[in-house]
């Protein structure tokens, strides 16, 4: 065997050009049978299709409908309420007890947080029963939504304890728009409710904002009426029939006058010795006002009482340990210090006060 020949069979054989692979064009044919298994699909499943539709367009009908029933129901809930408030304004009683505009104001609030709460609910309900349609495993969904809802609460609890205790405010008519109120973290006039602050205006101007669940007690200084009270103290020997005569002259007098007689919802009486002390007495004075207006009824009781007992000569003291007239009078020269008996050298007490000399040594 010739060396070519050798090398020829230890080389291998030559390499053969790369072979392209072939590449398989769709027929008409193919496409028919794809088209054929598409439509069997479709004519398979096209019942089950129908089927969900019609389910969840029944769910979204029924929704909506029960959204609108129970909207319009809250809606007409709220005027019958306002229509009853206007009733019970028309009364005595209740034109003392009930203001139609803030009962207006306090039904609209509960209206909105009510509907908002139906919409919620019904909507959300219809969410889930789509889902559930649709053959959707709901149960990680909703542990999802538990385990996120119970990690929201922890981490909003304040937020949700302000949004509860404003929804209970609202529905129990604690106070309202307009009412001065005492909260105890600040006192004011309120201006704005809302289901997580509330907001006073305070009586140097200063806006307060409140959270509804720092509000531990309330003091309503608008519902009903007020009490307007003066305390007038006099010396114990004043005349009391004199002194009550003059009071009910300037109660009476005050009780027919512009705009008094309005703000006064019930006569100004003269209740008679609040104390009674061994040189002082006091005298109360009281009257049923128009809610925030006993602070400008006492101002005005207790002028027209000073200028009627200037002319009825009747001594007002300046307070329950005031002074007799005998201790005011005394003797000016009382408080001058007597003369000292040391201003004389030659009396014995100044050479009694003075100092021994010392005694110089006697030399031996």
């Amino acid at each position: 065997m010739s060396l070519s020949a050798v090398l020829s069979a230890a080389a291998g054989p030559s390499p053969s050009p790369t072979e392209t692979p072939s590449v398989s064009v769709p027929t008409l044919q193919d496409a028919q049978e794809s088209a054929n298994q598409a439509a069997s699909w479709v004519e398979q499943n096209w019942s089950t299709w129908l089927a969900i539709g019609m389910r969840v367009v029944l769910i979204l009908v029924i929704a909506s409908v029960l959204r609108v029933v129970v909207r319009r129901a809250i809606t007409k809930l709220i005027e019958r309420m306002n229509r009853t408030a206007q009733q019970g304004a028309g009364t005595t009683l209740g034109g003392l007890l009930v203001n139609a505009e803030r009962r207006r104001q306090r039904s609209a609030a509960i209206g909105s947080v009510l509907r908002s709460v139906a919409s919620f609910l019904i909507m959300g309900t219809a969410a889930l029963m789509v889902l559930s349609a649709f053959q959707i495993n709901l149960a990680p969904l909703l542990a999802s939504a538990g385990v996120a809802g119970v990690a929201v609460g922890f981490g909003a609890r304040n937020l949700v304890t302000d949004f509860l205790s404003g929804v209970f405010m609202i529905l129990e008519d604690q106070y309202g728009v307009g009412d001065t109120i005492d909260a105890g973290v600040a006192s004011g006039e309120v201006i704005e409710v809302g289901l997580r602050v509330t907001k006073l205006r305070g009586d140097n101007g200063e806006i307060w904002y409140v959270r509804n669940g720092e509000v531990k007690r309330i003091g309503n200084l608008s519902q009903g009426w007020a009490t307007a009270g003066v305390d007038v103290t006099v010396k114990a020997g004043e005349d009391l029939d004199r002194l009550k005569e003059t009071l009910t002259a300037v109660a009476e007098k005050m009780g027919k006058e512009e705009p008094w007689n309005e703000l006064l919802w019930s006569p100004i009486e003269v209740l008679g010795l609040d104390s009674v002390l061994i040189d002082s007495m006091v005298v109360r004075v009281s009257a049923k006002t128009m809610p925030g207006k006993s602070t400008a009824v006492e101002r005005e009781l207790r002028w027209r009482i000073k200028r009627a007992f200037d002319e009825a000569d009747i001594r007002i003291v300046g307070g329950a340990t005031a002074l007799p007239e005998e201790e005011s009078a005394a003797d000016p020269m009382a408080a001058v210090a007597a003369p000292s008996v040391h201003s004389d050298p030659g009396s014995s007490e100044t050479r009694a006060a003075t100092p021994i000399p010392p005694q110089q040594p006697t030399g031996k």
